[in-house]
């Protein structure tokens, strides 16, 4: 398999409360950023990394999502929807919701994250890897949010949200790549947090790591939407489904 014909699943159910009053009536993916919905930036982020299939794990206000990018053949893309039942699964939940849309191995991306790095890399890391994970982390200490993974001489050691040591410097980046059969084990139709799926698959030694040196931007915030909004004012590319 090459990391070209891995999907990605864009993880974008949640309720943006952290956005409010932006996202009371609009999903998160739909928040203006430079002119235009965070998710076209996101589209073409990843398709110019030749990642071209998206599954987007989708809940509150989703339909909205669906009316203006559809099947993302305007975009040069294919985009699948995985839609919440009546009772929300949690992050790890909506990925094992999502799996038959997925194939055997794909990348999960957060609905608020922009992540300008080598996605190629990542992808062939973790194919070479033979892992059931990869989680990407970024040297941190602290800076951006509590540090809460042990990485050390090129292997994630230790990763717990709940639980941090001295020893924690980086942080979880924002960008993971699974193996279907990573989720084996796990309750369907129940709730299930994707960080508990990693943490395990960490126990087991499982989970790759893969350190990135650039930081990461993202919109979950209102500080975050008005700095990601400055970097892109500042890019001066093609700006439509063209590009």
């Amino acid at each position: 398999m090459s990391n070209s014909a891995l999907s990605v699943a864009i993880l974008a159910g949640g309720m943006a409360t952290r956005l409010r009053p932006i996202t009371e009536k609009i999903p998160k993916l739909l928040v203006e950023v430079a002119g235009e919905p965070f998710f076209s930036h996101q589209i073409r982020l990843l398709k110019s990394a030749g990642l071209t299939h998206l599954v987007l794990c989708v809940g509150y206000l989703g339909e909205q999502i669906v009316q203006l990018y559809g099947d993302g053949s305007k975009w040069g893309v294919k985009i699948d929807y995985a839609f919440d039942g009546p009772k929300l699964l949690g992050t790890g939940g909506a990925l094992i919701a999502a799996l038959p849309r997925l194939g055997a191995a794909f990348f999960v991306l957060y609905g608020d994250s922009y992540l300008p790095i080598d996605y190629r890399a990542v992808g062939d890391f973790f194919l070479r890897s033979g892992q059931l994970g990869l989680m990407t982390v970024y040297e941190n200490h602290g800076r951006y949010d509590t540090s809460n993974v042990w990485f050390e001489h090129g292997e994630l050691r230790l990763y717990d949200k709940k639980n941090r040591g001295p020893q924690m410097q980086h942080i979880d980046y924002g960008l993971g790549v699974f193996r279907a059969a990573a989720f084996d084990g796990f309750p369907r139709d129940r709730v299930v947090d994707l960080a508990s799926v990693q943490t395990q698959l960490c126990q087991r030694r499982q989970l790759a790591g893969y350190e990135i040196t650039q930081r990461f931007y993202e919109i979950g915030s209102h500080e975050g939407l008005q700095e990601l909004d400055t970097l892109l004012r500042r890019d001066k590319g093609v700006r439509g489904p063209e590009a």
